[in-house]
């Protein structure tokens, strides 16, 4: 079911909000957590209700595995052996449903044999919420995992504001959440902060994401195609597909965020300007914040981080990138995109600890050009995650580098320079979470973003903004403002006859 969908817009959001207030009105938070658990299977049932039972036997496998780990840890006979069995069998089924197909792909272009791949339909969010069990299960053994209910742990899983495209939520940080009673109750600031969120999402979601495919789509299909993109018409390409995903991730984030709120739940912040970067290391802490952080705390770490010497933690960044990459996608293109990100990462280190210095001691020219060059760096790498193989991709890096003639047609420069403005205004302007920093619409903290002084200016006089640039709006004038840009959002929708999918519900 799909954000920007007439059915869940109408129909889901409202009966769920109502049927949850109306519940914790008497006071019964266990009943209110279940009807959210009810609505959240319902939620992932419309797409194909038969991987219910698929996700209703590791939610239960994965709760009272944790319990059983948790227990040996207390008798001191915790064992890597029984915490390998409980990882091995999310893994297992995560293998099964998005890797079969790979591997018998693989072994047919290894040993030239003929298996017909399996007719597998990926389940929603199965890379999301095994990575959420693992990280729990983990915990468990560690000893750092709470006793949870049954009901709280359900609800953790499938909460559907986060099921199947993230962020990544942590255990301790959602339970204590649902077990506050004001929740139960509705609050006007967190609803008229809810539905801006989720309506500034829209925006990115309908008017910017789903236009810039239409520039980057024919240019990528061109090139699987055999033909060879002209320098405009591939780095127009490219960096449409780079608007596309930043828009279609932010906005799916900001909607999701948005919409825990309206309960007053905050999720973690898991995107924040990540094209502001001023190099690589510095995005990969904006970008999917909360797949860095578990890649970081259960991969990286595990595998020793850097406390084994500068060539262990080359090995360790990139061994971790690799996976990244695979967790994205069955495909070689994937696992490039991420070694491309490891060696990013590999060459940042190594000129940090040459320079001596960091982000913080470059003048504003260099803090530019870094900018300019870190983003320049994503670019080439996303052609790679969007190519549906090498061939295409290298067809198109060899446009970008001008290998293919540089011919400009007149709708590609226009493009392009559109796309230059959406840059201009990525790099310039705050983001929702900064904008509306005053009401806490995360869990973590976010400095506030600074607009240009002209732009502050009349923000500031208007009432609309204060002195920093976050939103000085009471809780009804967000309610009014949230509404009228709600409608607009709804009309867009209405008029569309086809919805396109966020780009991480294939992940």
């Amino acid at each position: 079911m799909l954000f920007n969908s007439n059915v869940f817009v109408f129909a889901f959001l409202p009966v769920t909000l109502i049927g949850f207030f109306l519940i914790g009105s008497q006071g019964w938070r266990r009943a209110a957590m279940a009807w959210l658990v009810l609505a959240s299977m319902f939620f992932y049932g419309w797409f194909r209700w038969q991987y219910l039972l698929l996700f209703a036997v590791l939610v239960l496998f994965n709760y009272y595995y944790g319990i059983k780990l948790a227990h040996e840890r207390r008798r001191g006979r915790a064992s890597r052996v029984s915490l390998a069995a409980g990882l091995a069998v999310n893994l297992l089924v995560l293998a099964y449903f998005k890797y079969a197909n790979f591997f018998i792909a693989n072994t047919n272009w290894a040993f030239g044999s003929h298996f017909s791949p399996l007719n597998i339909i990926l389940p929603l969010g199965i890379s999301f919420f095994t990575f959420q069990k693992i990280a729990y299960l983990v915990d468990a053994y560690r000893g750092e995992a709470e006793e949870y209910s049954l009901l709280d742990f359900s609800l953790f899983v499938m909460y559907f504001p986060q099921l199947i495209a993230g962020p990544i939520v942590h255990h301790k940080e959602m339970i204590p959440q649902f077990r506050r009673p004001e929740i139960l109750r509705p609050s006007v600031a967190d609803l008229a902060t809810g539905l801006t969120l989720f309506t500034i999402g829209l925006v990115k979601k309908i008017l910017i994401a789903d236009t810039v495919v239409r520039w980057s789509d024919p240019v990528f299909a061109a090139a699987q195609a055999g033909g060879a993109p002209s320098l405009t018409e591939a780095w127009t390409g490219a960096i449409a597909f780079s608007f596309q995903i930043y828009f279609d991730f932010s906005g799916y984030t900001d909607m999701a965020l948005g919409l825990a709120l309206m309960i007053g739940i905050r999720l973690p912040l898991n995107f924040n300007s990540p094209y502001k970067a001023t190099n690589i290391i510095d995005f990969w802490r904006r970008w999917h914040m909360t797949l860095s952080r578990f890649l970081r705390d259960y991969v990286y770490f595990p595998l020793g981080g850097n406390r084994r010497g500068k060539p262990r933690r080359y090995l360790n960044l990139m061994a971790t990138m690799l996976l990244g990459g695979l967790w994205h996608g069955a495909a070689w293109t994937f696992v490039a995109w991420g070694g491309l990100h490891g060696l990013y990462l590999i060459v940042n280190h190594a000129w940090r600890a040459l320079r001596r210095g960091g982000p913080e001691d470059a003048g504003v020219v260099e803090a530019w050009a870094s900018q300019i060059v870190t983003f320049l760096a994503v670019v080439v790498a996303w052609v790679f995650f969007r190519a549906e193989g090498f061939a295409a991709a290298f067809r198109m890096v060899n446009g970008m580098i001008g290998m293919n003639g540089i011919t400009a047609p007149q709708q590609t420069l226009s493009h392009l320079a559109e796309l230059l403005i959406l840059l201009v205004m990525v790099w310039m302007l705050p983001n929702s979470q900064e904008l509306l920093v005053r009401f806490r619409p995360t869990l973590s903290a976010v400095a506030t973003g600074r607009l240009p002084a002209p732009l502050r200016l009349i923000g500031t006089r208007a009432g609309l903004l204060s002195s920093d640039g976050s939103l000085a709006l009471g809780a009804l004038a967000g309610v009014t403002v949230g509404f009228v840009m709600f409608g607009t959002l709804l009309y867009q929708t209405l008029q569309s006859t086809t919805l396109l999918p966020f780009i991480y519900f294939q992940f």
